[in-house]
């Protein structure tokens, strides 16, 4: 955990410090970006104990991608460009470049430990969780022949369809609930690898729900079918979700906002998660001035840049 808290009080130092645009950057929504400035952001990578096998073959009688696909539901996606660097050209080239640093870093640390399912998680809402998550899960779909299921568990502020232009629901909640069965909420709405499970109807019993056993039945059902399952949480010091979560899932990212997360919130964070296998910290919105060569990236992030006062997650 040493690199985590190396990215947490280079966070701390850097707080009050100015949050710059990529100036080649579409804003997301009415915003407007700065084109005098430029945004970037670093990734930390967490020491981790090193753990025997990589990824087990699946059984015989496992549910394979392609079966899976044939029975799932094919609604007609409209990804938002300025949320998916890499459907957007206008969008920096170096964001999409170091999503691509970040899946490779993934795929070292798997070589010596299990790591399948991957929590994306923060400490509190507004620090690039969301955007994180699906880029993320762009990014390892993009290669040949790997499959990956992006879930959203933030029951709470689902959000992750809109980025995909994705229907809401049947989602989570509504299996979760024994309302509707995997095969109706596992969305695949466009050519590729990519599959995707909505936050479902908004319910006032989340924390009851993801507890309840039936997302680990869930979890334990489709795994088999894909190489990495991205599932986005809810922040940890609001709501105890997270915290479960994690341990449905053999790796945590944890988001960290330069400049704005409070140092304490985001240690609370690290005690929370102390037991869970955090692999890593993504220092999120780092002017390129302030980067340093123990962290193995940076992306630019549009949303990320704009006001504080916004509902980003």
């Amino acid at each position: 955990m040493s690199r985590i808290h190396e990215a947490l009080k280079k966070a701390e130092q850097e707080r009050g410090g100015t949050v710059q645009v990529d100036t080649a950057a579409a804003p997301s929504g009415p915003a407007k970006a700065d084109s005098s400035r430029e945004y970037r952001a670093t990734v930390a990578a967490a020491e981790v104990p090193s753990r025997t096998g990589v990824i087990a073959a699946p059984a015989a009688n496992s549910l394979m991608f392609d079966d899976l696909v044939s029975r799932c539901a094919h609604p007609h996606w409209h990804p938002d460009p300025n949320e998916n660097v890499f459907l957007n050209p206008d969008l920096s080239s170096h964001a999409a470049e170091q999503f691509r640093t970040l899946r490779s870093r993934l795929y070292q640390l798997r070589t010596h430990q299990h790591l399948r399912r991957m929590l994306i998680t923060s400490s509190i809402p507004a620090e690039g969780k969301t955007f994180m998550a699906n880029n993320l899960a762009q990014a390892i779909a993009q290669q040949p022949d790997c499959h990956v299921l992006m879930i959203d568990a933030d029951l709470r502020c689902s959000r992750l369809h809109v980025p995909l232009g994705a229907p809401s629901s049947p989602g989570l909640t509504d299996y979760l609930r024994g309302e509707a069965d995997e095969m109706a909420i596992i969305q695949h709405g466009q050519e590729g690898n990519l599959c995707f499970i909505a936050g479902g109807r908004e319910v006032t019993d989340a924390s009851e729900l993801l507890s309840n056993g039936r997302l680990r039945m869930l979890l334990d059902s489709v795994t088999p079918a894909f190489d990495w399952v991205i599932i986005d949480s809810p922040p940890c010091l609001p709501v105890a979700d997270s915290i479960g979560l994690a341990d449905l899932c053999e790796g945590v990212l944890l988001i960290v906002r330069s400049g704005s997360t409070p140092a304490q919130a985001a240690k609370r964070t690290c005690q929370e998660l102390q037991k869970k296998n955090v692999v890593g910290v993504v220092l999120n919105a780092v002017s390129e001035e302030h980067a340093y060569s123990s962290y193995y990236g940076h992306y630019g992030y549009t949303r990320e840049a704009r006001s504080a006062k916004g509902s980003r997650k």
